[in-house]
């Protein structure tokens, strides 16, 4: 595989795994009683602003704001979500795909790459001020966060060892 092929096969394997794990988190919340269909879910319909706007949207509003110096406009946290969520998880995947670029793809390398970019998302996240270190979460969140990354690295090297 070529370096850009690398990184574009790398990405669309990402998006089947992004995806994956979006579908795991959406029976979640269809289970714990939530009723907006998947679409307008996945498009985060309703966040319209930054009081309990999820990780992704916080992440790109600090960002934006370090780098303008300026506030971002409440208005802008439902396309911010989508965009960080859904850029960050073909970024990782570009990522992973060029790291594979001398090596043949396996789906059992899936497990420690989801597991990788759930830790990182601990050392990185508390640094940006949206979530909190580690150690104050409970097991139960920690794991359940874990098992939908673990779906997206899984689902992510099956696509690229099928691409």
């Amino acid at each position: 595989m070529g370096f850009f092929g690398s990184i574009i096969r790398g990405g669309e394997a990402s998006a089947v795994g992004t995806l994956a794990m979006d579908t795991l988190l959406y029976r979640r919340y269809v289970r714990g009683g939530g009723d907006t269909p998947f679409l307008a879910w996945e498009l985060s319909d309703g966040v319209d602003s930054w009081d309990g706007a999820p990780a992704p949207a916080l992440v790109a509003k600090r960002l934006l704001e370090r780098v303008m110096g300026r506030e971002v406009p409440p208005r802008y946290a439902r396309a911010l979500n989508n965009l960080t969520h859904w850029g960050f998880g073909l970024a990782t995947g570009a990522g992973y795909g060029l790291l594979l670029r001398t090596r043949a793809p396996k789906v059992r390398y899936g497990p420690p790459f989801g597991a990788a970019v759930w830790l990182s998302g601990y050392v990185v996240l508390p640094r940006l001020g949206v979530y909190e270190p580690i150690w104050k979460y409970d097991l139960e969140t920690l794991e359940e966060d874990l098992r939908a990354h673990l779906v997206f690295g899984v689902v992510t090297a099956a696509g690229l060892a099928l691409i």
